[in-house]
């Protein structure tokens, strides 16, 4: 199982690159394994302002539909336009071009709260 040690994760399962003011949000190879084939992803709107812990999209996958939530709050200031057309790049490289949205952080105290790679590591095993 791949897990990148230079991210945050939630136990939601979603995976969190921090580059400054601005936090990239995706899902982790765990999930979209236990998702199965995604087939559609809705996404929040940019400009959307998002608190920690909202379903900001969800994931429309063979086996089910799962909710994608706010690790941090924020604004969305970027979505993955790729992914509305081929969802299924979330499967292929959910650390890289599977990526779903960007957000600028609001509250940067809420960064402590995310899991460390070796804490996503016990959750998952």
């Amino acid at each position: 199982m791949n897990i990148p040690d230079n991210l945050k994760y939630t136990k939601d399962h979603e995976w969190i690159l921090i580059e400054g003011d601005t936090a990239t949000i995706g899902i982790t190879e765990y999930a979209q394994g236990e998702l199965g084939d995604v087939i559609f992803i809705e996404l929040p709107a940019v400009g959307t302002h998002v608190s920690k812990g909202d379903a900001i999209g969800t994931i429309e996958a063979v086996k089910t539909v799962s909710d994608i939530y706010a690790p941090l709050s924020g604004e969305v200031v970027e979505i993955n336009e790729a992914i509305k057309d081929a969802s299924e790049l979330v499967n292929k490289d959910p650390y890289g071009v599977g990526w779903i949205a960007k957000v600028k952080i609001s509250d940067v105290s809420e960064i402590n709260n995310l899991l460390t790679p070796e804490d996503y590591k016990k959750l998952i095993s």
